[in-house]
């Protein structure tokens, strides 16, 4: 046989993916597992692919084109990709190449019966599976029929839906090479696929096996409904046994057909129980042998089970190593901090070493394992309470795990906590000096950290961050500033709760807090605002600034009538909060600081959508409302029984929230603060590394965790090379996997439900977190910098961090995906008196860019509009 372009099956394995691509790969990697029965056959390679397509000139200058198309330019991905396919179609297949294939052939009989199998080198991988996008063909007998759709499989590498899927994956089209496998052809009884891992709920220990009678192209197609089982510990613990009307079935000549099943054999299980057990062991084999959850497609000959392909199964989210087999369940960190995409290893190691709890990683987010606190009665109830009041559906799914009884042990009840020692901390005073003192704390701390860093490097640097990671998490737990923060929360409840209960008015505290004092992030959004007022008036700067490309934009403004004037007022702004980006608990996102363009979009939109002094207009505005608020409900509560002693704690409490609500935002803006501080350090120390030619260039760092970096400026040297690209992948993969609210250490996902039933059918539900109700332009933004607002528009995204505040400015209303009534979103759309639902599933894909919609916040749901 031709090993430079034919290799048997029983000789490949799974490191041969660039020869024989992902499928032929693992095929031959499952014969070699034992008591696992692969079809024989052969693969002609991808050096075979690569000779033909190479006597075919056209091919190169169709691609040049098919690269520079639009990536949703479907019409002309379709149009380039079938003349791609025609010309590859078309060239003769070489004497020689023929000779190796029909020489393969020879070895099962010229009239045997073959299935012929496109197996591109991007295929099959642990983070793309590419299902579906090439071409199988079925029961093909001769020689001249298998060469011409071998042709066929090279030609599909180019078939619209596999170029797109490329395209979405991030993969060039002539990275990608196509082989082909050529198997004997199994004639089965039955058929179809089974995954290791539930494919909808994660459960690694739950396998679902399909099946259908006759070929597997009936359930692929969806010609039938297939019989669906569920195995867990060796056993079948669901099943839902279809109505099969229709098979697949081989013709002698060739060829496949569709055939009527029997009456009386249609609602037969194409499996029995006992043979679906089998399965799930062989398949348990299987996915031990790749270390991996499995996607297998099998069927059943003369009782014997042959498997026909396995796949990684790539929707799943990983599961945090716990390093024990014990049951544990892992709440969402990005959820609560309003970023839910994926970070890189700085980013997610350095909020580990500067977090106050635990956390794990998976799939490049955080969790934290809340096992032990729900399995203790004594703090169950206060855990579900705290996590419930930020987002219902962590509480919801939480609950749906409790309530399952076996997976979370119940501790034995125990004595509540006696006070600590010296007695519970004194309340907090309603004083705003203590806002002001905690504030000055900080920028002290700062102060000191800026102060102290510039003269650290190398491994002393390293020393130096881990101690001020210590300093950064004393800060953080101060009591003074915890209490502050608590203060204000619970005033908020307090006042909904107290003025729902006596004038039945929902989320009240909503207009209370209304341009309250000191909250740095609402601040924010009006500083810019400011920047727009100099601006507004010099047409030579805003032209200057329509035609931004690039972060250099600021030194060209100099040259321009008020251009200083310009700079200086951006500079300002950028000095106060350029440390801030979207995503900024990811260290290694870009901050406004560093990419100053990000916010020029929004300093436009301020320009052409407000009027001069619109800042302080907006703050006056939503402190006078407030004003009118306390006032209306104080008369409204003295008019009650017992309305004197109402209105005097409802003052109280008015009071407090508005002296301590806005701190609420305060701890992270020092955070983010000291992260610039630790940023700038750390890239100093990469630009060291690649002047030392240890990495490529500075950005590389960051696919390194803290500790590793530590080590290779330490050793001067990086070890794995390898290791930079592997990770810069598992990054790229990893932003399609949507995080689940909660996760189980079994690997099931779990997003939680509202249960409501109190909204218009065909509404989308959510959290209320900012009251009022209002109408407009629905306008789906997914990046801050391509954001283009009119007035009157209502933001829908996936989440809002503090960076995405200067947006709140311009609009009317506000919807997310993520977020519960104490997020930052939450916070200032309050501030800002826009209506606001948060916690939407899947609003961005529900909600069309440009539809007209009506928010609903005091109730919290959201309806589309005709």
């Amino acid at each position: 046989m031709n090993q430079q372009y034919v290799w048997d099956l029983q000789d490949v394995d799974a490191t041969q993916v660039a020869l024989v691509g992902g499928k032929g790969a693992h095929l031959g990697a499952l014969s070699r597992i034992e008591g696992v029965r692969v079809p024989g056959g052969f693969c002609v390679t991808t050096e075979a692919f690569r000779r033909v397509v190479a006597q075919a000139p056209p091919v190169d200058g169709l691609l040049d084109r098919l690269s520079r198309v639009d990536a949703d330019d479907r019409e002309a991905i379709r149009t380039l990709s079938a003349q791609i396919r025609r010309v590859v179609e078309e060239i003769a297949v070489p004497d020689d190449l023929a000779a190796a294939i029909t020489g393969a052939l020879a070895r099962s009989g010229e009239r045997a019966a073959y299935a012929v199998r496109s197996s591109a080198t991007a295929e099959d991988l642990p983070t793309a599976s590419f299902a579906g996008q090439q071409d199988t063909y079925l029961n093909v007998i001769g020689p001249a029929a298998v060469l011409r759709h071998i042709s066929r499989c090279w030609a599909s590498l180019f078939t619209e839906r596999a170029v797109i899927y490329r395209r979405r994956n991030g993969i060039d089209d002539r990275s990608v090479h196509m082989a082909v496998v050529v198997q004997q052809m199994a004639f089965p009884h039955a058929s179809g696929i089974l995954f290791t891992a539930d494919p909808v709920t994660g459960n690694r220990k739950v396998a679902t096996v399909d099946a259908g009678f006759g070929l597997g192209e009936a359930l692929v197609s969806g010609l039938v409904n297939p019989d669906v089982f569920a195995v867990r510990d060796g056993e079948v613990i669901t099943r839902a046994i279809a109505a099969k009307q229709r098979a697949v079935t081989a013709l002698p000549a060739g060829g496949t057909r569709e055939v009527a099943i029997d009456a009386q054999q249609q609602e037969q299980p194409a499996l029995t129980d006992a043979q679906v057990v089998r399965l799930v062991e062989l398949g348990r084999r299987i996915e031990a042998h790749f270390g991996s959850p499995q996607d297998i497609e099998w069927c059943l000959v003369d009782d014997g089970f042959r498997i026909v392909q396995s796949r990684p199964i790539t929707t799943l989210f990983p599961v945090p190593e716990s390093g024990d087999r014990e049951n544990h369940v892992y709440v969402s960190v990005g959820h609560g901090q309003m970023m839910t995409d994926p970070m890189k290893p700085l980013g997610f190691s350095m909020w580990q070493l500067t977090a106050m709890v635990p956390m794990h990683e998976a799939g490049g987010r955080l969790f934290v394992d809340v096992t032990a606190r729900l399995a203790s009665p004594a703090s169950r109830a206060g855990l579900l309470d705290a996590l419930g009041k930020g987002d219902p559906l962590v509480r919801d799914a939480l609950e749906t795990v409790l309530d399952r009884g076996d997976f979370v042990p119940s501790l034995p009840e125990t004595a509540p906590a006696g006070p600590p020692p010296g007695g519970a901390p004194a309340p907090i005073e309603t004083d705003p000096a203590v806002v002001t003192a905690l504030i000055e704390r900080s920028r002290v701390s700062i102060a000191a950290l800026e102060r102290d860093i510039r003269t650290k490097s190398g491994p002393e640097l390293f020393d130096f961050l881990l101690e001020a990671f210590e300093e950064h998490k004393r800060v953080l737990s101060d009591p003074l500033s915890i209490q502050a923060i608590m203060a204000g929360m619970e005033a908020t409840w307090w006042l909904n709760d107290k003025l729902q209960e006596w004038l039945g008015e929902k989320n009240a505290a909503d207009t209370l807090t209304l341009s309250a004092p000191d909250n740095i992030t609402s601040e924010m959004g009006l500083a810019l605002l400011d920047v727009a007022d100099v601006i507004r008036p010099l047409p030579e700067v805003v032209a200057h600034l329509r035609g931004v490309q690039d972060d250099g934009f600021l030194d060209g403004l100099a040259k321009l009538p008020g251009g200083a004037e310009a700079r200086d007022a951006i500079e300002a702004y950028l000095d106060r909060y350029g440390m801030r980006c979207v995503g900024e608990i990811d260290i290694t996102r870009p901050r406004w600081r560093e990419r100053p363009s990000t916010l020029v979009p929004v300093i436009l939109d301020n320009v052409r959508n407000f009027g001069p002094g619109a800042a302080e207009r907006r703050f006056e505005e939503g402190r006078l409302r407030a004003q009118q608020k306390e006032q209306e409900v104080l008369s409204r509560l003295r008019a009650l029984p017992d309305g004197d002693r109402k209105a005097d704690e409802t003052r109280r409490m008015i009071d407090r929230v508005r002296t301590f609500i806005g701190y609420r935002e305060y701890p992270k803006y020092g955070i983010i603060s000291r992260y610039a501080v630790y940023k700038q350090a750390l890239m100093e120390e990469a630009g060291r590394l690649v002047r030392a030619g240890v990495i490529t260039e500075p950005e590389d760092v960051f696919y390194l965790t803290f500790q590793e970096l530590h080590e290779v400026v330490r050793a001067s040297r990086l070890e794995d090379r390898a290791l930079l690209a592997q990770r810069k992948e598992a990054f790229r993969a990893y932003h399609a996997l949507t995080p689940p609210r909660v996760l189980t250490s079994d690997g099931e996902a779990l997003t939680g439900a509202y249960r409501r039933d109190d909204v218009p059918a065909g509404a989308l539900v959510g959290v209320p977190v900012s009251a009022g109700t209002v109408e407009g332009r629905a306008r789906v933004v997914l990046d801050m910098a391509e954001a283009d607002l009119e007035a009157g528009d209502i933001l829908v995204t996936a989440f809002t961090d503090p960076s995405w505040s200067p947006l709140f400015v311009g609009i009317a209303g506000l919807v997310t995906e993520v977020g519960g009534l104490m997020t930052h979103g939450a916070v200032i759309a309050r501030e800002y008196g826009l209506p606001a639902v948060v916690g939407v599933e899947r609003a961005t894909r529900l909600i069309r860019d440009g539809q007209r919609i009506r928010v609903h916040g005091t109730d919290g749901y959201v309806e589309i509009l005709p």
